[in-house]
């Protein structure tokens, strides 16, 4: 509790998943939190559910002026920024040579220039402090290969890279960074399916039982905030949740070829279930809504 007693905390992607459950633990804990996401009616209702002294505002992180502008007045208005949340996100998949130039534009916007965006905002700010955390949102899909989910494991990958080097040229300033790679986590980026406008030539596998597959069980999102802001207040440099992620993470590690054999499985039963899809009475693939984190 005393960790967060009193601290400032400015969150993107907030209205549901992994930045409602931080926002909900962190304002438990005695911060002052605002909650901030495109979709600014769900932003709004996290805050509420937060009670206290949570705020929300409606923010695209694809629009760095928006960005900056919010940053600066939520640390004005609390007289100093103690904790930048960069968790805004879409998740993106299917096979490369299927993908559209327009969504790798689009995962590309939001997962990495929304990062940079937000870093741009609050390290200026921090340095001119002497203090504060950045904590940037990327997935063990950032620290591996993440076959079908390409597009996603190429910004998560960027994510991890400029976490890990900002960490070390903002030591000396007193600004800590850290990055969280969470592994397979209960949201709505489970139920991700693609856009109808998309048509048929673009397919995705089914998320939940392929990452289910291949990582087990999705994790309850409390537990996964719970165990985020405690390395947050270790200042670990990786937060990798949970457990059995860092065992994966670590073998991988270890012996490089054994992610790639895990994960060969999961693709081939996926492609066999497109297949078997294609060759039934309506012969359609799924359509269904934007992929969001």
């Amino acid at each position: 509790m005393g960790t967060w007693q009193g601290k400032t905390a400015f969150i993107t992607g907030g209205a549901s998943g992994i930045g409602r459950a931080l926002a909900k633990a962190l304002t438990a804990g005695g911060a002052s939190v605002c909650v901030t996401d495109i979709d600014g009616a769900g932003a709004q209702r996290v805050a509420q559910e937060c009670g206290g002294s949570a705020t929300s505002m409606t923010l695209d992180v694809c629009d760095a002026t928006a960005t900056s502008d919010a940053v600066q007045r939520f640390a004005r208005e609390r007289g100093r920024l103690d904790y930048m949340f960069n968790n805004a996100g879409i998740g993106m998949g299917g096979e490369v040579h299927e993908i559209p130039l327009e969504a790798w534009h689009r995962v590309v916007d939001i997962n990495i220039w929304g990062v940079v965006h937000g870093v741009q905002a609050a390290y200026p700010l921090m340095r001119q402090q002497g203090f504060g955390h950045i904590v940037n949102t990327a997935s063990m899909a950032g620290l591996g290969p993440a076959p079908l989910l390409t597009p996603y494991a190429l910004t998560k990958h960027a994510v991890v890279g400029l976490s890990a080097s900002l960490r070390v040229e903002a030591a000396p300033f007193g600004v800590r960074v850290s990055v969280v790679c969470p592994g397979v986590i209960e949201t709505p980026i489970l139920a991700s399916q693609i856009p109808p406008e998309a048509g048929a030539g673009w397919w995705l596998p089914d998320v939940r039982r392929y990452l289910t597959k291949v990582s087990g069980m999705p994790y309850p999102v409390d537990r996964m905030a719970a165990e985020t802001l405690d390395g947050v207040a270790r200042n670990r440099k990786f937060i990798v949740v949970p457990r059995r992620a860092r065992v994966g993470w670590l073998l991988g590690r270890l012996f490089p070829s054994l992610p790639d054999a895990a994960l060969a499985p999961a693709v081939a039963y996926e492609r066999a279930q497109r297949g078997a899809a294609a060759a039934g009475p309506a012969g359609d693939l799924q359509d269904g809504e934007r992929l969001a984190s």
